[in-house]
């Protein structure tokens, strides 16, 4: 966004921009357009001052702090874990995703994702404490949640279609609430089928029932 101001001098244009901005002289990102002039004896023919400030989005602005603070974060925090890795870091569906290449053994990811979701929420909370606008990291390695979610999707179909060839409730494994989730939309659209989700505490089953 550009804005120009004017003043008998630079000086009086740059304080009539902070004035209307609200900024600070220092903040402002600003070119000279005219540099004015007194005229003869400082009385005829004379020109105002005139000054083009530009500034950012204030979102765009945001959402490139936090991107690089996410990046940084999670960079700090592979340093002291003995694998070669590269982070790289991109803005989606309202999102910052964060993926993580070279973890070929696993390590990072853990058994069933659980390292991946402690990084997540570390990441999580050091970009909210950072910054003023609530954001929500996604912290993925070598395309592992991807792979998750299609297994999911392919595990619901699967014990969908026992619930109703065995007219029984059937129940998963306790699950976190994006596997539990993933669960539920699979089979939602299913009209002979109801899911529950069943538990105390964060990990919970989710109960796949027939309907009669």
């Amino acid at each position: 966004m550009e804005y120009e101001f004017e003043g008998k001098t630079t000086e009086e244009a740059l304080e009539n921009a902070s004035r209307e901005l609200a900024l600070q002289p220092e903040e402002l990102n600003f070119d000279i357009l005219e540099p004015g002039s007194a005229g003869i004896f400082g009385l005829v023919g004379g020109k105002k001052a005139k000054i083009k400030v530009t500034l950012e989005k204030p979102e765009e602005t945001n959402n490139e702090n936090g991107i690089q603070l996410a990046r940084e974060a999670l960079e700090k925090i592979l340093e002291l874990i003995p694998v070669e890795t590269t982070v790289n870091a991109e803005q989606t569906d309202g999102k910052i995703a964060l993926s993580i290449e070279g973890d070929k053994s696993g390590l990072l990811i853990g058994r069933r994702g659980k390292t991946l979701d402690a990084l997540q929420y570390i990441v999580n909370k050091i970009v909210n404490k950072a910054l003023d606008k609530k954001t929500y990291v996604v912290v993925d390695s070598e395309n592992y949640r991807k792979r998750r979610e299609e297994s999911l999707t392919q595990l619901a179909l699967k014990m969908g279609d026992k619930a109703k060839k065995i007219k029984k409730p059937v129940s998963t494994n306790l699950m976190n609430p994006h596997d539990r989730r993933i669960v539920h939309l699979t089979l939602q659209e299913d009209i002979d089928l109801d899911t529950k989700s069943r538990g105390d505490g964060l990990l919970k089953k989710v109960v796949i029932i027939p309907k009669k």
